[in-house]
């Protein structure tokens, strides 16, 4: 007889465990079978975090669980990039505010603003035994053989054939099936889905694993900042996992590795012997010996969801590591898929509706990274021949611009779709992506566009008004969004704000009066912060086209600039999103 369940997932990795675990939270009558390969622990890359993986812990019920592990607290990053040879660092918090940290912790305070730099063999054991304890089937050494098509509906599954160790053999039927193989994408392959690779970047990653290296900061009690140095061939990161443990790898294009005639080994062993950072961290520590490599090559999925699947993690899409983003990415879209099955179930809301939003939404958010990483790499002086495909994604953003004007696109453009009703990406805000912008294109700072008017209405001509999915306690709630060709404006919250003071105003100080209000009216903790925030979303507006605005000589201007120095990613990411939703769900 086959083994019969309402949700089979096959991989146990963060994706995986994240999906079933959430399964289970919010509907524990549900039987979920977790099919994992390996048997862990076994190691992992992708090991920096950003601040909004936090929250979904939080939501899963196991943040203590991994806070318990002692992973070093990621406070921010220290790179060394482009032309300059200094070091800059990024800080999601001021370090200050660590200082004081007893742990383990708690999530709250300071602690909902850090992430982790976490040791996968540990980190993912954690969470699939947490899965397990909610109540998943796990099933470990276990590998799927086949994916079995509907010969009546090809694209709806209708069995699985697995293996275990012991070279037992079964087949699994199930309702929904969830792809969270990772790079063997199996039911992805399986279902023959399409990839596209939105990027120039073709890059190879080599890593290995030290003992004993030295910190390149101690930040407290545990709380420290990764590292990434560029070569002229490539970069370095240096990621502490522990008190003892560092991973540290060395990324460069796959047709320079082809060049170079080195192995593996001497190429990586040539990297850590160049980098005079990466020499002095590790001048008394021993290596494991065993050099890993993988091509990283950034990459997305045609669609990530079908009749009774769904696609979630690295097998849906994969963008470069140079902005960390892999494992938020990981984690909120296993999230979504998780929430997609429990509304699919309860058959409350449109089936198409709800897969058309989880494929599409998904595909933005990866998209967005791809192309910020893309950015990134081209203010790397040494990445020349990426200048004029930046130029090309600044036109995909209706800007027609020179090679090295191109970069203006990530200074302006509206970036709301990494978190529902807020501009940034990646854990930066548009203040923060503003400050990058201005350090890679040689400017002391850079003026904001709403600095430039003051008279603001707004724009909804030729837009439709769609619903959108919030995701909140288990349930997805129907927002508003206005659509215009290929730009999304979610009416819910610093955009929802923005639109509410625009349908009264038009100059600019009324409305940033009336912005200022709202913030002290919502959340008088933090005021400056949501004001400041609201600001953003009405410059993203403006790029966008939502927002059209002129100047008027007889009225004053407000004057905003981003600096080119050592930028903070936005604070209280995570509390502000709670808050989004909250106002989200009021709307």
């Amino acid at each position: 007889m086959p083994i019969r369940c309402d949700v089979a997932i096959i991989g146990g990795g963060p994706a995986g465990s994240t999906a079933g675990t959430l399964l289970k939270k919010y509907n524990p009558d549900l039987s979920v079978l977790i099919l994992e390969k390996e048997r862990f622990p076994r190691d992992h890359v992708g090991e920096s975090q950003l601040p909004l993986i936090g929250r979904i812990l939080h939501e899963m019920g196991c943040w203590e669980k991994c806070e318990a592990a002692n992973f070093p607290i990621k406070v921010g990053a220290t790179y060394r990039w482009g032309n300059s040879d200094k070091l800059w660092d990024f800080n999601f918090v001021d370090p200050d505010q660590v200082e004081g940290l007893t742990r383990p912790g708690k999530y709250e305070g300071v602690r909902v603003s850090t992430a982790w730099q976490v040791d996968r063999a540990v980190y993912d054991k954690i969470l699939l035994d947490h899965a397990e304890s909610m109540g998943c089937e796990v099933r470990q050494e276990t590998m799927t053989t086949k994916v079995h098509r509907d010969p009546s509906n090809p694209d709806r599954i209708s069995a699985l054939d697995i293996r275990a160790a012991d070279g037992t053999s079964d087949t699994v039927e199930a309702r929904h099936y969830i792809d969270a193989s990772g790079n063997a994408a199996i039911i992805r392959r399986a279902m023959q889905v399409k990839v596209d690779s939105p990027t120039t970047l073709q890059n190879v990653a080599f890593w290995d694993y030290w003992e004993n290296t030295d910190w390149a900061v101690e930040i407290g009690v545990g709380g420290t900042r990764v590292q990434v140095l560029s070569l002229g061939c490539g970069w370095i990161w240096f990621i502490p996992l522990g008190p003892t443990r560092t991973s540290i790898g060395f990324i460069c294009p796959a047709e320079y590795y082809k060049q170079s005639g080195k192995t593996p080994e001497d190429l990586y062993a040539w990297a850590c012997r160049t980098e005079p950072r990466v020499r002095e961290l590790t001048a008394n520590a021993t290596r494991r010996g065993k050099v890993e490599a993988t091509k990283d090559w950034s990459f997305l999925a045609e669609r990530l969801i079908g009749e009774n699947w769904l696609l979630a993690g690295e097998c849906a899409g994969f963008a470069d590591p140079i902005l960390a983003g892999g494992m938020m990415l990981t984690h909120s879209g296993a999230r979504h898929a998780a929430y997609t099955i429990l509304e699919l179930d309860r058959g409350e809301l449109p089936a198409d509706w709800l897969k058309s939003h989880y494929s599409d939404t998904q595909r933005r958010r990866i998209k967005q990274h791809i192309r910020f990483a893309d950015f990134w790499y081209a203010g790397n002086g040494q990445f020349t021949d990426l200048e004029e495909h930046t130029s090309r994604i600044a036109k995909d953003a209706g800007l027609s611009l020179r090679p090295k004007e191109a970069f203006r696109w990530l200074s302006t453009g509206g970036f709301s779709d990494d978190v529902t009703g807020f501009t940034g990406i990646g854990g930066l805000d548009l203040g923060g992506v503003k400050q990058i912008a201005a350090m890679f294109g040689d400017k002391e700072e850079l003026e904001w566009e709403i600095s430039k008017f003051n008279h603001f209405e707004l724009n909804l001509r030729a837009a439709e008004l769609v619903p959108m999915p919030v995701l909140k306690d288990g349930r997805i709630l129907r927002a508003r969004c206005y659509t215009r060709a290929d730009r999304r404006l979610p009416a819910v919250g610093m955009f929802q704000r923005v639109i509410a003071a625009l349908e009264k105003h038009s100059d600019i100080h009324e409305i940033a009066a009336a912005l200022r209000a709202m913030a002290q009216k919502r959340d008088p903790h933090a005021v400056d912060l949501t004001y400041m925030l609201s600001l953003q979303a009405l410059e993203s507006m403006l790029a966008d086209g939502w927002v059209t605005a002129k100047h008027n000589r007889k009225k004053p201007l407000m004057r905003l600039t981003s600096k080119a120095m050592s930028g903070n990613i936005m604070p209280n990411t995570d509390e502000l999103t709670q808050r989004i939703e909250n106002i989200a769900a009021d709307n």
